[in-house]
């Protein structure tokens, strides 16, 4: 029987003093597959993140890896970073650090818990499957040792798994829902089948939305894995970095990152590229896991109707369906994806703060807060997309 009292608590500030080994034994518990069911938490992605300097040093986003251990073995990891800003986090805090900061406290740093500009849901307490319970147990203690010893505001878990939701709230973090839209995949056979469960309305709409993107003038391409050139990664950077530059004011990923991405990810990763006179001018990169496919980044330098619901939704769908993945992940927000076959799903984060009145004042908004979203899931769901009746 593990003693509790006897696991080790240590921060990290490089995940390459982890090991890959250790790290993917608790990221990883499927063990060596050719898919991971989350490749976020795999240490290629987040050493990718670092050694590319999209984290790290003057980003706002300082790795302080959690790691436990007992008996000198690691049986928990925790992604943790402090945070010198709110940006690339996707469950927002801004009113609370000017609330915060108003009533004369500091709010950064922060300990963010979670995958650096990446909004999906996964594990964020990183555990052995033996230890599985004293790890988190552990982990959730650790978080709000680092915060009280470093004096920072808080601590937030974003994007966390509704077992962990669960978990974190019995050892009294406060609980936020978020809302998403996924594409449940229902073993459709084809596209067509997937249609044939659509509302005659909105079937209507896709084809017609369909039937535009294809007449933007040029072709449309698939790649992953070895097929995935350096001249495709130079096209998405130029993608990328328009994207970044209108939506965040300067892009989260450097291109270094993109270079690592072809060495060390590209068995991960599918691209759509859209390609005209010659020339790419369209694309969106997406994640694949065991089950899932991630949408992640869309961009373009050449703006056609319809371009961006069929390469970053339609296109997504088919190769789930192709591929046998059971859902499409398709990024933050975005009501517009209901009527495209999304569906809304609830999406989970931990906040503890060190000052008790603020903490309480928090939790009376998150309290209103998930009741809110709560019902728009519930409202959202029914006005979706799908047939209510055969004569739909």
């Amino acid at each position: 029987m593990v003693d509790a009292s006897q696991v080790e608590l240590l921060v990290v500030g490089k995940i390459s003093d982890i090991g890959q080994l250790d790290w993917d034994a608790c990221a990883c518990p499927e063990g060596k597959t050719d898919r991971s069911i989350d490749p976020f938490v795999t240490y290629r992605f987040l050493k990718g993140l670092e050694d590319s300097k999209s984290v790290g040093s003057g980003t706002g986003w300082l790795p302080q890896y959690i790691v436990a251990k007992y008996e000198n073995q690691t049986i928990g990891v925790m992604p943790s970073y402090a945070k010198g800003h709110s940006q690339g986090e996707y469950i927002f805090d801004h009113n609370w650090a000017h609330a915060y900061e108003n009533a004369g406290g500091k709010y950064y740093p922060k300990l963010q818990v979670s995958i650096p500009f990446t909004p999906v849901t996964g594990r964020r307490f990183l555990t052995k499957p033996d230890f599985h319970d004293i790890a988190e147990t552990a982990l959730l203690e650790a978080l709000k040792i680092v915060v009280t010893q470093q004096k920072w505001s808080s601590g937030h878990i974003t994007f966390c798994s509704a077992e962990e939701f669960k978990k974190g709230n019995d050892l009294g973090l406060l609980q936020r829902i978020g809302q998403q839209f996924h594409w449940v995949n229902n073993n459709y056979q084809n596209f067509d089948e997937f249609l044939a469960q659509l509302s005659s309305r909105k079937r209507k709409n896709i084809k017609k939305e369909r039937k535009i993107a294809e007449n933007f003038g040029g072709t449309f391409h698939q790649f992953t894995g070895d097929e995935i050139t350096h001249e495709h990664w130079e096209a998405f950077w130029s993608f990328y970095i328009d994207t970044g530059a209108r939506k965040w004011g300067t892009p989260y990923l450097t291109r270094e990152f993109f270079n690592y991405a072809h060495e060390m990810l590209r068995n991960d990763i599918v691209l759509f590229l859209c390609q005209k006179n010659g020339k790419w001018i369209a694309g969106a990169l997406n994640f694949i896991g065991r089950d899932t496919l991630f949408g992640r980044y869309w961009g373009c330098i050449e703006n056609y109707p319809c371009l961006h619901f069929e390469v970053c939704y339609y296109l997504a769908i088919e190769f789930a369906i192709k591929n046998n993945l059971s859902r499409v992940e398709a990024g933050a927000q975005g009501e517009h994806k209901l009527a495209r076959g999304y569906l809304p799903v609830p999406t989970y984060s931990l906040h503890w703060f060190e000052n008790k009145g603020f903490s309480n004042a928090v939790e009376e908004y998150l309290i209103a807060e998930r009741k809110a979203v709560g019902d728009d899931i519930e409202v959202l769901t029914d006005y979706g997309p799908f047939r209510k009746t055969l004569e739909d």
